[in-house]
């Protein structure tokens, strides 16, 4: 962690009062705040107000300034916690701010979490910017979303889909906005491919932990909630198929290990599909349920040759960066932010950035990609929606297509399996940044940007309904 970038004493730091996911917890969302907080402890004092369902701890403040320094050699961090149920709610967030006198707020995850806090933005934009580091997982453009992007004044976008998407809704309001790309950043000495001598004997020795006098040649590894968009039965679909190219013998030496839970209401019975799916390779799916820590899942992404994600809807996929730090190949949906990590190449050589002309790949139509990536074009596209949410497209891949990837990275041998892991760690490391001293730095210039131009929201806004236009979405939906 480069803690001397943009160093200032702490007297003159601005301070942020963050909104999200409890830093100490595990969580996505978490993960994320703690690397941010982290990497920029040397720039800005932060306030995290520490959401979780029936927080245990809800209550009580806890100054974690000490803990900060011990992880990144600073010695004058600040850094303080407050447990909330939920994330909050206003009269919470009114006390807060009187009381911790913070100097701009940051919220991390879905909007609708924070409806309550737009709904009284008028008067904290006032006193002080509020940043929103977003993502939308696809097109058409949510026009529903366009209140929530226009009480914000810094759009911090994690994947550049999200960037147009944040464009395109705001139209001629973008300009009034400080709108950057801060992709996800992980700790990149956390996950990484193992090869010192003594590593590799602590390696196999959670191999055998995990399929014990089962000798396993292929691994594949699925590391995500069990949720409907995350398409687990496809995916355990797809390995079925898989194997059954391979030979008997072959075939059961190869395994999945899924890193979810077996049985949630908000997916599926992962047993179930497992009895119904693979009567004949008994011993192919090894479910892991137990919390890990970062060193066992590191080890779970080092013993993988590969790591799937098919989701139908993916802002990002966290859990590619981490077996691409890993240097493990990735299999995945190319769909939202996933299709960041893949790397796809524009007619010109570039690393794709969306246009409105063209705001996806997930059409395929650029095939071109990083050598560690082995991408499963959708072939359906179809528009779901809720009341909230009234339309999304959901993307689909087939299992066929997948279980065709799946034998592709299984006909390299290890060692090349290997290689093409590593070129993807360098390029997530280097020129992709996504790491957490490059999502530090991306978020202390786009938030110095903010500082140096915010200008105290207006005490009123006069609206002339004679001449209000329907919103229309500006990017193409056939290309």
């Amino acid at each position: 962690m480069n803690s001397s970038f943009k160093y200032l004493p702490q007297n003159e730091r601005k301070k942020i009062m963050l909104i999200c996911d409890d830093i100490r917890v595990h969580s996505g969302v978490a993960t994320v705040a703690r690397e941010l907080v982290l990497n920029t402890a040397q720039h800005f004092n932060w306030v995290n107000i520490a959401g979780a369902i029936n927080h245990p701890e809800k209550g009580k403040r806890f100054d974690i300034s000490k803990d900060t320094d011990a992880n990144t050699g600073l010695t004058d961090a600040s850094v303080f916690l407050y447990p909330v149920d939920g994330y909050g709610n206003p009269d919470l967030i009114r006390q807060l701010i009187s009381i911790e006198q913070p100097d701009a707020i940051m919220l991390i995850t879905d909007p609708r979490y924070f409806e309550w806090l737009f709904q009284i933005e008028n008067e904290i934009r006032k006193q002080m910017p509020i940043i929103y580091l977003n993502i939308w997982d696809d097109y058409p453009a949510p026009l529903y979303n366009k209140a929530f992007y226009e009480s914000c004044d810094a759009l911090l976008a994690i994947s550049k889909q999200t960037r147009l998407i944040n464009e395109l809704v705001l139209g001629e309001k973008a300009k009034n906005k400080v709108i950057h790309y801060v992709p996800h950043g992980l700790n990149h000495e956390m996950y990484y491919p193992i090869e010192k001598e003594n590593e590799l004997k602590e390696l196999e020795a959670f191999k055998k932990q995990i399929f014990g006098d089962e000798e396993k040649d292929f691994v594949v590894f699925f590391n995500s909630r069990n949720i409907r968009r995350k398409q687990i039965p496809d995916t355990m679909l797809a390995f079925r198929l898989f194997l059954d190219t391979l030979p008997k013998e072959k075939a059961d030496k190869c395994a999945m290990v899924m890193h979810t839970e077996i049985v949630s209401e908000h997916g599926t019975d992962l047993e179930a599909v497992r009895k119904v799916l693979f009567p004949k390779y008994p011993k192919a799916i090894y479910f892991s349920t137990n919390k890990l820590n970062n060193k066992q899942l590191n080890q779970l992404y080092n013993i993988a040759d590969a790591q799937i994600l098919l989701t139908s809807n993916e802002g990002w996929g966290l859990s590619l960066t981490e077996a691409m730090l890993a240097g493990t190949v990735i299999i995945a949906n190319v769909t939202g932010g996933m299709q960041d990590q893949m790397r796809f190449e524009d007619e010109y050589g570039n690393w794709y950035t969306p246009s409105p002309k063209i705001p996806s790949n997930h059409t395929g139509r650029y095939k071109n990609h990083g050598s560690w990536a082995f991408p499963v074009y959708p072939t359906n596209r179809s528009i779901q929606g809720s009341p909230k949410t009234p339309y999304i497209w959901d993307d689909r891949c087939t299992a066929e297509d997948a279980a065709a990837r799946i034998s592709e990275v299984y006909a390299l041998d290890r060692k090349l399996r290997k290689e093409l892991g590593k070129t993807g760690r360098h390029w997530a490391v280097n020129e992709a940044g996504f790491t957490g001293e490059h999502m530090g730095v991306r978020a202390i210039h786009a938030i110095d940007k903010l500082f140096n131009t915010w200008t105290p929201r207006e005490k009123y806004e006069l609206i002339n309904v004679n001449e209000v236009k329907e919103d229309t979405i500006d990017h193409e939906f056939v290309y």
